[in-house]
Parts: C-alpha cells; structure tokens; sequence
C-alpha cells in the first residue's frame, strides 16, 4: 500500500474542508494553499457545473435528442472535476519541493551543485503542475461550451458561469508558469511550456467568450 504524502494528506484535508474553512486556510499567512491550489479548485468549480448542467438535462422534455451527447459530458466533466481537484495536492507538493530545495545546505561547492540541481528539478515540476492545470481548466472552458449549446434552457445560465470560472483558473495557473520558467535553465523547456500556455489561453478566451454569447443570446439578454 502507497503511503500519502504529507502534502497529499493536507491537501485532502484541504478538499474536504468547508468553504469557510479553506478560505480561511488560504486567507492566512501560511505559504499553503495558494494561488495554485485555488486555481485548480476554480476550475474544478467550473466542470462541477457543466456536471450540473448535464445532471438537470438529462432526462428533460424536448431534449431526447442529446441525451446521448449530454451523458458522454456528463462523464467527460466529472473525470475532469476528479482530475482538477487533485491538483491542490499536486500544487501543494510542487511548492513544498522548491521551498525544500531552497533550504538545502551550501556551505561547499558540492552542496552548492547539488541545491543547484534540486532548485532547477522543482522549479520544472513547479512549471509543469500550473501548466497542466491550464490543459485541464481548456478542457472544462470547451465542455463548458457544448453544453450550454444543447443543455437544459432552465440553467444554461451555469454553463456560462462554468466556462468564466475554468477560464478564470487557466489564467490563474499560468500566472504560476510565468513566474517560475523565467528561473529555469533549460530554455528550450521553458519556452515550450509558455509557447504551450499562450496557445492555450487563446483557446481558453475565445471558446469562453463564445459560450458567453451563446448563453446571452439564449437566455434573451
């Protein structure tokens, strides 16, 4: 049996707090959780909503035609929920690795080589975790659209919101990939991740913004 993390457990407990609770946790001085770790939940938020919006479609009058295309959603969005909450632990460990590598001693030149290497290893975990939350959040903005395209009428509304809150954490977490590939030496991997992101960020803007047309027009306003 694999034994969790320290910050596999915390995050967990992270995950499982009530509202008030974590938005204290995040509201204090302590380093964990942050922006990261809200990231994901946001766009967790996000693909909790297009769940909703398939929960509430499904079965509906008038709307026997996509109950197929709603229910393939409906476990597209959950997956992704799933996938994006677990991220707060993989944000939590990628922020508590460089903190850790930065505290590695340096009082000769091998300890200095060896906090050296340690710093880039987590600086390009610290990279990769944002940025794979980005992918995730691009998904959710997407799914965000076809179901406020063909869902119930009733609470298309919340598909909107869904694809404001997925968009909203992509642009989170790339802040997080901005700030960290800067500092990593291995360039060509740096520039990819932030080539990567800024694709994904176009995606992200113009399929939200589209779905916020959708919603707008179908809802009469």
């Amino acid at each position: 049996m694999t034994i969790p993390s320290v910050a596999e457990r915390s995050a967990v407990v992270i995950t499982q707090d009530p509202i008030e609770v974590f938005l204290d946790r995040l509201a204090s001085a302590d380093a964990t959780p942050g922006g990261g770790s809200a990231a994901a939940i946001m766009g967790a938020m996000g693909a909790a909503l297009v769940s909703m919006v398939c929960n509430l479609s499904i079965g509906k009058k008038g709307y026997e035609a996509v109950q197929s295309d709603i229910k393939n959603m409906l476990v597209e969005s959950e997956a992704l929920r799933q996938r994006l909450t677990a991220m707060v632990a993989e944000d939590v460990a990628a922020f508590d690795s460089l903190m850790a590598a930065y505290k590695r001693p340096k009082s000769s030149d091998e300890e200095k080589l060896e906090r050296a290497a340690a710093i880039q290893t987590a600086l390009r975990g610290a990279t990769q975790v944002p940025l794979d939350c980005a992918r995730v959040c691009a998904e959710v903005v997407g799914l965000a659209r076809r179901a406020s395209e063909v869902g119930y009428h009733g609470v298309i509304s919340d598909g909107g919101v869904a694809a404001l809150a997925a968009n909203g954490a992509a642009r989170s977490a790339a802040l997080n990939v901005y700030i960290n590939a800067p500092s990593l030496k291995d360039r060509p991997y740096a520039d990819a991740a932030v080539a990567e992101l800024e694709r994904i960020l176009t995606v992200c803007a113009e399929e939200c913004e589209a779905t916020y047309s959708v919603v707008r027009k179908k809802i009469g306003s």
